[in-house]
Parts: C-alpha cells; sequence; structure tokens
C-alpha cells in the first residue's frame, strides 16, 4: 500500500529550499560544525537533504517529520556536520509542538527537557571535565530550545482563539438578547395599540353602520354624539402612543399607566356606546395596592372583553367580575353568547391573543369561550373570559 503524504504548503518549501541551498553553500566552503567524525564530508549532504525533505512537511505530516529527522541529525554527528542541517531540525521540532497533536505539544518538550538533563549528567559522570557541560547546553539549544518555544506559542494562540470564540459567543448572545428585545417590545406595542384603539373603532364602526341603516333623524345624531366622542378619544390615545414612541429621552417622565380606579370610567364609556354592564368588585376596600404590572394587565382585560362584547355579543347583561384570591387577581367577564341583533364590527381574533400574552408575561392562566348562561340568555350560553394574575412576581404558575 503506497504511503499518501499532504501536499506541503508553499511557505514550508521555501523554507526547505534557502536551508537546503545555505546547507550546500556551507558544503562547498568546506565549513563543518565538528572535526573528525568517521564519515566524509561528503555524507553530510545525505542528512541534509532529508532534513529538507522534513521541512516540506513541518506543518502537514509533523509526526512523521520529527522521527526522520530526529534520525538524520543523530546521523549527522557522524560526519564533519553541517549548521543548515542543525537549523532545519531545531525547525522541525518547533513546529511538531506548534502543529501538531495537543497530546505531542506536550509530550515533546517534557521529553527534550528530560533528555536535555541526561545527557549533561551522562557525560559529566563519562568524562568529568567541566566541558562536557556544554554538550547538555547545546542539546538543551538545539532540542529542547525549540520544544519550549513551540509550546509558548501554541499557548498563545490557543488563548487567542479562545479569547476570539468567547467574543463571538458574546457577540451572538447579546443579539440575541436585542432581538428578543426588539421581539417583545413590539409584542407589547401592539397589544397596547390594539386595546387603546380597537374599542373606540369597533364603537365608530357599530354606530356609523347604525347611522347609515336607519332612516331617524334622532337615532342619526346619537349615533354621530357617539362616533365624534370616540374618534376624539382614539386620536388622543394614538397621539399618546405616538409621544412615547418618538420621545426617547431618559429624562422624560412616563406617561401614567391604567389602573382599576379608571375602571368605572371605561364602563362608562362602555354604556356610551350601547353596551349594558355592570362592575361586580369583590375585592377588599383597604385592601393593599395591586402591582402596576397586574392592574394595567387587568385593566386591558376588561377594556378588551367589553370591546368583544361590542362588536359580537347578543343584547343582554354584560358583567364585570373583579375577585381576591390568595396571592392573586381574578378578572372574570360574562357577555350573552349569540347572533348579534344589530350592526356588528369584524374581529381579527388578535384581541383574544393579547390577552392570553398579558396574563402569561404576569405566570397566571387565562381562559375564555361559551358556558351555559342564565334562565334568560340568547342560547342558554353566556361568553366568558376569566383571567388569573399572581400578584407575587415569585409566582410561576398560579392554579385555582
Amino acid at each position: 500500500m503506497a504511503l499518501s503524504l499532504p501536499r506541503p504548503q508553499r511557505f514550508d518549501v521555501l523554507i526547505a529550499a534557502v536551508s537546503v541551498l545555505s546547507g550546500l553553500a556551507l558544503y562547498a566552503l568546506g565549513l563543518g560544525t565538528q572535526g573528525d567524525r568517521p564519515l566524509d564530508s561528503p555524507w553530510m549532504l545525505l542528512p541534509l537533504g532529508v532534513l529538507g525533505c522534513m521541512e516540506l512537511l513541518r506543518r502537514t505530516a509533523p509526526r512523521v517529520a520529527l522521527p526522520v529527522a530526529t534520525v538524520a541529525l543523530v546521523f549527522d554527528q557522524c560526519t564533519p556536520g553541517n549548521l543548515a542541517s542543525v537549523m532545519m531540525f531545531t525547525d522541525i521540532m518547533y513546529a511538531a509542538v506548534v502543529y501538531g497533536t495537543p497530546a505531542a505539544a506536550r509530550r515533546i518538550p517534557v521529553t527534550t527537557g528530560a533528555i536535555t538533563v541526561a545527557m549533561t549528567i551522562g557525560c559529566l559522570a563519562w568524562w568529568q571535565e567541566p566541558e562536557a557541560v556544554l554538550i547538555g547546553v547545546a542539546t538543551g539549544i538545539v532540542a529542547f530550545g525549540p520544544a519550549a518555544t513551540g509550546a509558548l506559542v501554541r499557548n498563545h494562540r490557543e488563548a487567542a482563539a479562545a479569547a476570539k470564540l468567547r467574543a463571538e459567543q458574546t457577540a451572538l448572545l447579546a443579539e440575541m438578547d436585542r432581538v428578543q428585545a426588539i421581539t417583545a417590545e413590539r409584542a407589547r406595542m401592539a397589544r397596547e395599540l390594539h386595546d387603546m384603539v380597537a374599542n373606540h373603532l369597533s364603537a365608530i364602526a357599530i354606530h356609523s353602520t347604525a347611522a347609515l341603516s336607519l332612516d331617524d333623524p334622532s337615532t342619526t345624531r346619537g349615533a354621530l354624539s357617539v362616533i365624534r366622542e370616540n374618534s376624539v378619544e382614539g386620536l388622543a390615545e394614538m397621539r399618546r402612543l405616538i409621544g412615547i414612541l418618538r420621545d426617547s429621552s431618559d429624562d422624560r417622565e412616563p406617561a401614567a399607566a391604567p389602573t382599576l380606579d379608571g375602571l368605572g370610567s371605561l364602563l362608562a364609556h362602555a354604556r356610551v356606546n350601547g353596551l349594558d354592564v355592570i362592575l361586580d368588585d369583590e375585592r377588599a376596600p383597604d385592601g393593599p395596592k395591586l402591582p402596576a404590572p397586574v392592574e394595567l394587565a387587568a385593566y386591558r382585560i376588561v377594556q378588551e372583553s367589553l370591546t368583544n362584547a361590542l362588536k359580537h355579543a347578543s343584547p343582554g347583561r354584560v358583567t364585570v367580575a373583579l375577585a381576591e384570591e390568595p396571592r392573586a387577581l381574578t378578572v372574570r367577564v360574562t357577555s350573552p353568547c349569540g347572533d348579534p341583533s344589530g350592526p356588528r364590527a369584524p374581529g381579527s381574533g388578535a384581541g383574544l391573543v393579547g390577552m392570553r400574552e398579558r396574563t402569561e408575561l404576569l405566570g397566571g392562566a387565562f381562559e375564555s369561550g361559551p358556558e351555559s348562561g342564565p334562565d334568560g340568555a340568547p342560547d342558554g350560553k353566556v361568553w366568558i373570559v376569566y383571567a388569573t394574575l399572581p400578584v407575587d412576581p415569585a409566582d410561576k404558575e398560579v392554579t385555582e
């Protein structure tokens, strides 16, 4: 089976070519690194060529290049020696640590360090001369020095890569948070816009239809009065919302959010629009004040329920009931369920979605649908909207 080696990189080819040419120049000048050796000068060309070939594999196949280069360097010690061969070996040792496997990067510096210490102690014990230390120093320069340098470079590269990865992950998380914040804000704005304006537009649509369909001056005048009142209030709500969106300064005083204290005005406006609505508030008059998000959600749920009753309910009484339960506020709106006798405005279903979203954001429970109603209700059914709103933000879910 033929041995397939990866293609060398251009920079490695350049290093190998310059190194081999330098070694040939030193050979031509008769410059060696050692004195008398068992083999003559021409033999130094063999390790020079082998090391030049291994330079081609310094990055693509360091596990092959280092063992072969080590054998070639040992053979070079049997010749007068060539400085270019030694320099190529140090580069291959460095590349084996930088581009090799993580296990090799940990193992090679330790191994070369141990060889350096062993050579120093062995030569001192053999020759018993201080000059023998120089052999250990030379071994450390040729083997341990490049390995240690490669380990430092690799550690810095890995640290830089890890820092870059952390920065990219941080940027990705920040972008995800930004997108989620924008999505949540858009959903909140959509709910606010729907809850503030839909009630007025529904009343305008119903009363304008009545004015067009009935040829009665008094009815037309009453419908136009209701239409004007709703258009003025709807325009004021729109201007308030646009002002909030345009003014993003931090020193701007925030607009007051509606609370349950405004239910009286909300129900009075619904009666002007033609609803027969009553409020059944079972809360204690001197009870603790509810959190602002809970009051806002309850107010908007009642507001949207009245809007739906105005658009879809049959003639009859609409009841808004508020009650306190342990750690929660319950909102219940009932309206006659059947075919309206008068004009009706089209619905999109966004109101029920908005009420459910408001409830779930507080960790509460929301239900809506027809139920059996009291005697006298059209078709014997009423439409129920029921929401349980936790008053403690720590409560994730409230059960009845």
